[in-house]
């Protein structure tokens, strides 16, 4: 039976279709992602101690790299007419025992500390979802050699090889204490990327992306990585205020940020005697570095709780 010419040109064209109705899929992706940031959002906001935590620690970078302008000391000038006095008008935290003013010393160091910090959280995640990701969607001797690789790392004694490193790299950029800190830092995040990637890759649109000729790591970046984006946010949290205490203490021993650059580990090992006679030398470091570490860490609990209400007390 033949059409007639009127009843050919009614046939519904998919080109001229309800451009809404051929993306529904993709509006109903978009939309299901919009809630759930929203929600996200909405328990963060919720967590009021989170919140504070985050205003205080703005405050703590706006003081690290505004506060040096508030004082005509630099932190490696001297002032020797006035060796381990007190706080003053003149010098707002003190000055040490070799005259250095400690209000300018200590905010230097909390720029290197706060970098550094952030940096090697940044680094350290980064490569744990890369090698993870690898490892767990190749499988085979891919897997087995990073495995072995993470095995390996998680049993040498950072500390020790650090410290050994150290005065090889000695005068060398701070940059150097970054990479070497984010590689003995990622293996624990790696070992969970891996078995995450293991679940997902079974997926069906994983599957589908696979049988369509997508690259792998087309589909590494695409399909997996978003996938974990809530674990790999979590634990750049955690990861920065980890990093800044292991920082601290490397420079605390003399194996991190070196002379005459200053960091709050360097600030708090040159006056570690002086932390009872002088505590004004001391302890302004100190409160410092506990302050940044307790924010971070509070931040990373409510983004974990946000994100994954079942692992704390948060409700819709």
């Amino acid at each position: 039976m033949s059409m007639s010419p009127q009843e050919v040109f009614e046939l519904p064209d998919p080109s001229s279709s309800d451009p809404g109705a051929v993306n529904e899929p993709d509006r109903h992706a978009a939309a299901e992602s919009l809630t759930r940031g929203r929600l996200i959002l909405r328990r963060f906001l919720r967590h009021r101690t989170a919140l504070a935590a985050v205003v205080v620690l703005v405050l703590m970078f706006l003081l690290a790299y505004l506060g040096p302008y508030l004082t005509v000391w630099k932190y490696d000038d001297f002032d020797q007419e006035h060796i381990l006095t007190g706080p003053s008008a003149n010098h707002f935290f003190g000055v040490d025992q070799l005259g250095r003013d400690v209000f300018a010393r200590t905010l230097h160091g909390l720029q290197k500390s706060l970098i550094i910090g952030v940096f090697a959280a940044l680094i350290t995640t980064a490569f744990a979802a890369l090698a993870g990701s690898v490892a767990g969607y190749f499988g085979r001797w891919v897997d087995a050699g990073l495995v072995w690789v993470i095995d390996l790392l998680l049993v040498l004694p950072s500390f020790l090889v650090l410290a050994i490193l150290s005065p090889v790299l000695a005068g060398k950029s701070w940059l150097w204490l970054v990479l070497l800190l984010s590689v003995f830092g990622w293996m624990i995040t790696g070992r969970v990327v891996r078995g995450m990637t293991l679940s997902l890759k079974e997926r069906e649109y994983v599957n589908a992306a696979r049988f369509m000729g997508v690259g792998s790591f087309t589909i590494i970046r695409r399909h997996l990585l978003p996938n974990m984006a809530s674990l790999l946010i979590v634990d750049v949290t955690i990861n920065v205020g980890v990093t800044i205490l292991a920082e601290t203490s490397l420079s605390f021993f003399g194996f991190g940020v070196q002379a005459p650059d200053v960091s709050l580990g360097t600030v708090l090992g040159d006056s570690q005697d002086l932390a009872t006679t002088y505590p004004h030398v001391f302890l302004f470091g100190g409160v410092l570095l506990i302050i940044t570490v307790l924010c971070v860490s509070v931040i990373g609990d409510a983004l974990r709780d946000a994100i994954d209400p079942s692992s704390g007390t948060s409700t819709l």
